[in-house]
């Protein structure tokens, strides 16, 4: 295995194994078709893909990794 690949499989388990970041918490303020603005913690707005997490309503927190919404925030904490 090379050192690389090591390092990879000894990834934070807080972020991606493939990328390294990891994902961000961001309320929805604006709807738009399979995409949503979204606001991070200090108030920048994204673009984000919503495809696999529909439906979503304004003022939800979604986990956003790399653009996309990967998960509803209360739905992982329960």
């Amino acid at each position: 295995m090379t050192a690389d690949i090591e390092r990879a499989c000894r990834a934070d388990e807080e972020h991606c194994i493939t990328c390294a970041d990891e994902g961000i918490p961001m309320r929805v303020i604006e709807l738009c078709a399979r995409t949503a603005v979204c606001a991070d913690v200090d108030r920048q707005r994204h673009e984000v893909a919503v495809d696999l997490v529909e439906p979503v309503g304004i003022g939800e927190t979604l986990l956003v990794h790399a653009g996309v919404a990967i998960a509803h925030i209360e739905d992982a904490v329960r």
